[in-house]
């Protein structure tokens, strides 16, 4: 557990910030002391009226809000949020209150390939495209989906599918074939955007062969539109296609279409990691997706229309679409395609100095892997404009904390974050008003009635559970797709507790306020009986240098689990029973006895999803023997193989 007493950041002036401005407001609004944090905290929960009323009314949501905030108030699911209301997600992302001229988007590729899109040129392409969508029979509810690299075109793509009222889905090109088509022949869109190539790690890879085979099948597509990006100017062998900018050209429209729409009408299809089965696919309401967004960039973070952010994310991963809802502040967006550690690992680091960011995004991982090179970007970097960090995917540990605050920067707002594709938006995350300690998220989300449950569903605090909401919330999913009497949807978030939200992290609540995510709940080991997350495991092993990742499942074995630790170690470096008894030993005194694993093993490689989250299940599988239904859904699928048969685990 972190020590609650080790503040590594103060907020300056917590009234002057956007949040503490909406208290204050809201206070006088309602009639309510709203002073402190848990008084803020405590009335968004239990007067939600009142509270996402003033989040609509704060934030500028363009549309009308109708007479009623929430009704079924309690029901989960099956609350409904402004029930009445008609607004449209585009027209509130374009609303920028400035001139044409400014800058609305950055675009940064590995290949040092840039350019910059105002605000005047995005709208025009957003208009130029719906009528493109329009001829291919795109309407309110048809399905919109891009195999795209996150780059202008997507963001366009999407904004001209939501002003229709078309459902937009996204991965990146990366998948393979039967990826896609895992996810996209769910949903049967009616047109696919694709690239002709990206390029990743120094290496450019045409998807145009990919792309047909796609097309071939989906039956249900009217059309495809290519963007040739690092390709040549042609179509190639992919059936019914076009390039992207000769049709947006052979239109003459300048002004958006913006269908007013009900708040819970669809906007995105999301798709679990799919790696234990078929993808999940999830379905968010235009309304809940931007009143969330909205509290969270606005409230959260303090982004402004003077603000420039940069998350790092490719199309495959939900901080994508939180990314793009920042531009209804009228912030610039900075968009980057390729590798993070190509040509080096300070290139994100190179964007951020060059476009001034202020907020910038990343992974846990990421931080990890600069502390594991030693880079120090404070020192090499001009980061005087950065404001926030923010860090989410898998649990920034207390070494991570410290490695920001020493290498990056000592006066960053540094902002772990949790929720993710199940809500597309977080449960815990950044507050402005808080201090940032050690190891700890800092509070949970304004509305978001979290907490941490024990077994028998009483909340506690100071104890390791399973995070829960216990009230309903705007960013719950409509359902999923082709679920039509719920069944699979209320299984997935509401069997285990009925009517609350079960999002399947094991966390644990400090004494300070503060949310400590230990690892999936699925991924828990129960050695003996006892639960442990497997980032208290993770934490310990990757203080020593001699490894640079971990991988930790728990083993069927004689009749009880036993921890089984895989480790990739540094370049040069073996697995000697040296090594072995360091690694048990700083398990054993920075964890606990139970920690310890009973195998230690050495391996070349660690499966990873897509946006780039080890696998335990799937290792866990492979393990048992057990068929990984869905290797498509991994980044690199060949890593299952050195799973299998390893004489260390096999005694």
């Amino acid at each position: 557990m972190s020590d609650p007493n080790t503040v590594l950041w103060l907020p300056d002036d917590p009234a002057a910030t956007p949040m503490g401005r909406f208290a204050a407001g809201a206070a006088a609004r309602w009639t309510r002391q709203l002073g402190t944090w848990p008084q803020l905290h405590a009335w968004s929960v239990d007067h939600r009226e009142e509270f996402w009323q003033s989040v609509w009314d704060e934030c500028g949501i363009v549309g009308t809000p109708g007479g009623t905030v929430l009704e079924n108030a309690d029901a989960m699911p099956g609350a409904r949020f402004f029930p009445d209301a008609q607004l449209n997600f585009a027209e509130n992302l374009l609303a920028h209150a400035g001139t044409d001229e400014d800058v609305a988007l950055v675009f940064r590729s590995e290949t040092g390939d840039a350019w910059r899109v105002t605000w005047g040129a995005l709208k025009q392409d957003v208009a130029r495209a719906q009528q493109v969508f329009a001829r291919y029979g795109v309407g309110p509810g048809d399905r919109v989906a891009a195999m795209m690299p996150n780059m202008p075109e997507t963001i366009v793509a999407m904004l001209a599918a939501a002003g229709l009222g078309a459902v937009f889905s996204s991965c990146s090109p990366d998948f393979g074939v039967k990826g896609v088509l895992d996810r996209f022949g769910q949903i049967e869109p009616k047109l696919l955007i694709g690239c002709g190539a990206y390029a990743y790690g120094g290496k450019t890879h045409d998807t145009r062969n990919k792309l047909r085979e796609i097309a071939d099948g989906l039956p249900s597509l009217a059309g495809v539109l290519i963007v040739p990006y690092l390709a040549e100017e042609a179509v190639g062998p992919v059936p019914k296609a076009e390039l992207w900018r000769e049709a947006l050209d052979a239109e003459d429209a300048d002004t958006p279409t913006f269908l007013p729409l009900p708040f819970s009408h669809p906007l995105y299809v999301l798709f679990s990691s799919g790696t234990t089965g078929a993808p999940k696919c999830i379905v968010h309401s235009a309304g809940g997706a931007l009143l969330h967004h909205a509290k969270e960039h606005r409230l959260h973070c303090g982004l402004t229309a003077d603000d420039t952010l940069f998350y790092f994310s490719t199309c495959g991963w939900m901080m994508w679409n939180w990314l793009v809802s920042g531009l209804r502040t009228g912030a610039t967006l900075v968009l980057f395609d390729g590798s993070p550690f190509h040509p080096g690992p300070e290139v994100l680091f190179d964007v951020v100095q060059q476009q001034r960011v202020t907020h910038f995004g990343t992974s846990a991982k990421y931080i990890d892997a600069l502390n594991n090179e030693g880079l120090r970007p404070r020192d090499t970097h001009d980061l005087s404009a950065l404001r926030m960090l923010l860090s989410t995917g898998s649990p920034l540990v207390p070494e991570g904390f410290d490695y920001v605050m020493d290498a990056i920067k000592p006066d960053v707002h540094l902002a772990s974050i949790a929720g993710g594709t199940d809500i597309v938006s977080c449960f815990v995350l950044g507050n402005p008003l808080l201090p940032v300690r050690r190891g700890e998220i800092q509070a949970a989300g304004l509305g978001m009635a979290t907490q941490i449950w024990n077994h028998g569903g009483q909340p506690v605090v100071n104890e390791k559970g399973e995070l829960v909401c216990v009230r309903p919330f705007p960013a719950m999913p409509i359902g999923f797709w082709n679920d039509d009497d719920d069944a699979r949807y209320r299984a997935a978030y509401f069997e285990r507790f009925p009517n609350v939200w079960h999002h399947g992290d094991f966390a644990e609540e400090t004494v300070a306020g503060g949310f400590i995510i230990h690892g999936r709940s699925d991924a828990t080991l129960n050695p003996g009986g006892v639960r442990i997350g497997t980032a208290e495991i993770y934490r310990q092993v990757e203080q020593l240098p001699e490894v640079t990742e971990a991988l930790v499942i728990g083993q069927e074995w004689q009749g009880d689990t036993r921890v089984v630790l895989f480790v990739v170690l540094a370049t040069d470096e073996t697995l000697t029973d040296d090594l072995q008894a360091r690694l048990k030993k700083q398990i054993r005194e920075g964890a606990s006895p139970r920690h310890v694993p009973s195998r230690i093993v050495a391996v070349a490689d660690i499966p990873r999803t897509k946006s780039g989250k080890i696998t335990e299940l799937a290792v866990r599988d492979v393990v048992h023997g057990r068929e990984v239904k869905n290797r498509e859904a991994l980044a690199n699928p060949e890593a299952l193989d050195l799973y299998r048969s390893i004489p260390e685990i096999q005694t």
